[in-house]
């Protein structure tokens, strides 16, 4: 008799529209072994609530400015996660700095996805910028959640070609539908044990990363 492999208990933190957390939902309707038991947002009006609502996802919303520093708001917002009992925790376009107290609360357990080849373009404005640049390539990065703003240690990249007439918004729709495949399969290893960070780094299957893996092209 074949195992049901248990799914992940997982909470997706959003500021946005969503497109990356119905890319979760999608997969998790699918085959991903991942139970999304809420999204929370900092945004009352963000659409991806909207998402999780007709997924029959409990929401919650944690309003950054309803406290004093972000000390108070990170700790509110944890206590909120955790009432779900998560084993994982996805930033999924949650546009808050972090404190080091949440970093350490939930490490080695929370991931972020980043629209650029991390370590370059950390920060905002990420498409403009590699134009700006004149790179010839651009793409997503998911990594484990650091005290370092993006910089935590990188697990998976996909890369997009820079086309000669690509404006931010242009190149930003490229890599979102990379981002939209790239976020599913780092949270699959993850449910399935194959990646953890240990000692700073990324280890995949027993041993560390020494790049980023990297997500072949859809044929």
């Amino acid at each position: 008799m074949n195992e049901v492999t248990p799914r992940l208990p997982v909470v997706v933190l959003i500021s946005g529209g969503g497109t990356n957390l119905q890319a979760l939902i999608d997969a998790a309707q699918r085959d991903l072994p991942i139970e999304i038991r809420a999204v929370i947002s900092n945004v009352a009006e963000a659409y991806g609530l909207e998402r999780a609502r007709r997924a029959g996802i409990p929401t919650e919303v944690v309003d950054h400015r309803d406290y004093a520093d972000r000390e108070r708001f990170d700790r509110a917002l944890a206590e909120r996660i955790d009432r779900y009992r998560p084993r994982l925790v996805l930033l999924a376009g949650f546009m808050r700095i972090l404190t080091p107290w949440f970093v350490e609360h939930y490490r080695g357990r929370m991931l972020n996805i980043h629209p650029s080849l991390l370590p370059k373009f950390q920060g905002l404005h990420t498409h403009a910028r590699a134009l700006e640049a004149g790179e010839r390539e651009h793409g997503a990065s998911i990594h484990f959640v650091t005290e370092e703003l993006d910089g935590g240690p990188v697990i998976v990249q996909a890369r997009v070609p820079v086309k000669p007439d690509d404006t931010p918004e242009t190149l930003a729709a490229r890599v979102l539908e990379q981002e939209h495949r790239l976020y599913p399969q780092a949270v699959q290893w993850f449910a399935e044990g194959r990646l953890e960070l240990r000692d700073g780094r990324a280890w995949f299957d027993g041993r560390p990363l020494e790049q980023p893996l990297q997500l072949e092209s859809a044929s």
